[in-house]
């Protein structure tokens, strides 16, 4: 049974009333130029002509746009009609279920669940028929207690049920330089470990979605390096009842196959975004996605110029992952202070970026 209890309180309200706020002060919402009324992509002879004349545009660039708003009202405009069914990928990590009210937005129980699997039918609306969507969700604790909540894994269902997805395989984002958490349970009582994974639920609307892993293959070990030298190892049956032949592992295949579970921190004090909101006086994203994790599946389940969505897109670290990757892309978020700060991850690479509100004092094309 999902526990209904609070110990947050919740947050998306706020978000909406800042975008509304946001839009009367006319920080978002100012009339895009004529110029700027439509973006087309040209490259390899593949154009995509997008209509971009509504108000919660808030900046794009060469390959993707963002959208300052909530992704329900987002997603529901017509200037984004053209997209439906053409989402190679949604890749997003959605507000956790703690317990503890956090600034990015967090629900807690049943009304967690309702709210996320209520998502399931508007994205598969805009999923391409062999697309997938990944979506990481973290672990969350009974309130006032040492022991796991199942929510997220109730989420992940009926998420699944609703959309009625397949679910092509679990993933474990594994940072080990997580800090100990929960500090009651792990730094002060000592009664449990310090809990330091996420999961990644892949789910798609066909059993074969696209999906190449030689995309994301990773460097041999020292031992099968070793091997392809030599070409010697030992064949025949192992005690697992597999049989190992001669030739099997003679092969060089460039790398190996990663495995499921994906190592990944995000423990930089120092990096392009986080420089930019200091020097700008930005608020940064207290729960940033690890670059690396995004670049795995989008390498591993798109090509160049696949559509990319992150419909919870915090500081657009999967829009800039897509650009850097020759992808294209549609990022969403409803907080402003983020928005702002995620153009840093573009101009401190050279990208240029089209504004079409008020932004920080400075060079932003730098």
């Amino acid at each position: 049974m999902i526990d209904d209890e609070k110990v947050g309180d919740i947050t998306r309200l706020s978000h909406m009333q800042a975008v509304e706020e946001d839009k009367q002060k006319g920080t978002i919402g100012r009339e895009i130029q004529e110029s700027d009324k439509s973006m087309l992509w040209n490259e390899d002879s593949q154009t995509e002509h997008i209509s971009s004349s509504n108000d919660d545009l808030y900046y794009s660039t060469p390959k993707g746009r963002f959208y300052l708003g909530l992704s329900e009202e987002v997603l529901s405009k017509r200037s984004l009609k053209n997209l439906k069914g053409k989402i190679q990928l949604i890749f997003t990590s959605p507000p956790f279920p703690l317990n503890r009210k956090k600034k990015y937005g967090n629900l807690q129980g049943s009304e967690y669940v309702s709210w996320l699997s209520s998502f399931a039918l508007l994205f598969s609306e805009f999923l391409a028929p062999d697309g997938s969507i990944v979506m990481e969700l973290g672990n969350a604790w009974n309130p006032r207690y040492p022991t796991i909540s199942t929510l997220p894994i109730e989420t992940l269902l009926e998420f699944k049920k609703a959309g009625n997805f397949h679910l092509c395989q679990e993933f474990i984002c594994f940072n080990p330089a997580r800090l100990p958490s929960p500090a009651q349970w792990v730094t002060i009582e000592r009664i449990r470990v310090k809990d330091a994974f996420t999961r990644l639920w892949w789910f798609s609307k066909s059993p074969r979605p696209k999906a190449d892993n030689r995309q994301v293959l990773v460097e041999y070990s020292a031992d099968m390096k070793k091997l392809l030298k030599s070409g010697k190892y030992n064949s025949g049956r192992r005690p697992s009842e597999h049989v190992i032949g001669e030739q099997s592992f003679l092969r060089d295949n460039g790398g190996a196959i990663p495995p499921n579970v994906l190592i990944a921190a995000n423990t930089s004090s120092t990096d392009s975004y986080l420089e930019y909101c200091r020097e700008h006086g930005l608020e940064h994203h207290p729960s940033r996605m690890p670059a690396d994790l995004a670049s795995f599946f989008v390498k591993f389940l798109t090509e160049k110029n696949d559509w990319i969505m992150d419909p919870f897109a915090g500081s657009n670290v999967t829009g800039a992952v897509a650009e850097k990757l020759r992808r294209r892309w549609i990022s969403i978020e409803p907080n402003i202070e983020y928005a702002k700060g995620s153009i840093g991850r573009f101009v401190r690479n050279g990208i240029e970026v089209n504004l079409s509100g008020i932004l920080p004092e400075g060079d932003l094309n730098e």
